[in-house]
C-alpha cells in the first residue's frame, strides 16, 4: 500500500511532515516522510523536536482523517490540532535526506456531532533505531460552511 497523506490530511508545504501512508486501518497507521534540505524544521542539517512532533500528529491524524475524507473526497475543510502532549521522548534527531517511518495507534477516541477528539501514540524510526515517541491527544474538527 502507498497511499498520498494528502488524500487523509489538509496540510500542505511548507507544514506537510509525511509524504505517504504505507499501511492504515480503523486503528493504526503507519506513514514514511523523507526530510527535504529545505524542510522548515531543519537546523543544523537535522530535523527538530518540533517537526518529529509534528511528524507524528500528522501520522495519528490520518486515522481519524480517513473518516472525514474518505478515498476520494479532498474538498471538506477540516481543522485539527494537538490539544494536548502527554508525553515526548526524543531520543535522537535525524538528518536531512535521510527517511523515517512513523507508526502510530489509537488509544481511545471520542466523537461528538461536530467533532473528534483522540488520545494516540506514535513512535517515530530511522531504520530500525528508534528515535522517538509521544503520546497525545488530537482535536479534529470539519468545518462546514
Amino acid at each position: 500500500m502507498n497511499i498520498s497523506i494528502g488524500k487523509y490530511l489538509p496540510h500542505r508545504p511548507p507544514m506537510l511532515m509525511v509524504d505517504t501512508i504505507t499501511a492504515i486501518d480503523d486503528t493504526s497507521v503507519v506513514t514514511e516522510f523523507f526530510i527535504k534540505e529545505n524542510s522548515i524544521f531543519l537546523e543544523k542539517g537535522h530535523l527538530t523536536e518540533a517537526g518529529l512532533i509534528e511528524n507524528m500528529a500528522q501520522t495519528c491524524s490520518a486515522i481519524v482523517g480517513q473518516f472525514f475524507f474518505g478515498i476520494n473526497d479532498v474538498s471538506k475543510n477540516v481543522i485539527g490540532y494537538i490539544s494536548a502532549i502527554k508525553r515526548a521522548d526524543i531520543y535522537e534527531l535525524p538528518l536531512a535526506s535521510q527517511a523515517i517511518c512513523t507508526r502510530a495507534k489509537l488509544l481511545s477516541r471520542f466523537d461528538d456531532e461536530q467533532y473528534s477528539l483522540c488520545a494516540m501514540e506514535a513512535s517515530v524510526y530511522y531504520q530500525n533505531s528508534l528515535l522517538a515517541e509521544a503520546q497525545m491527544n488530537l482535536f479534529i474538527k470539519e468545518i462546514i460552511q
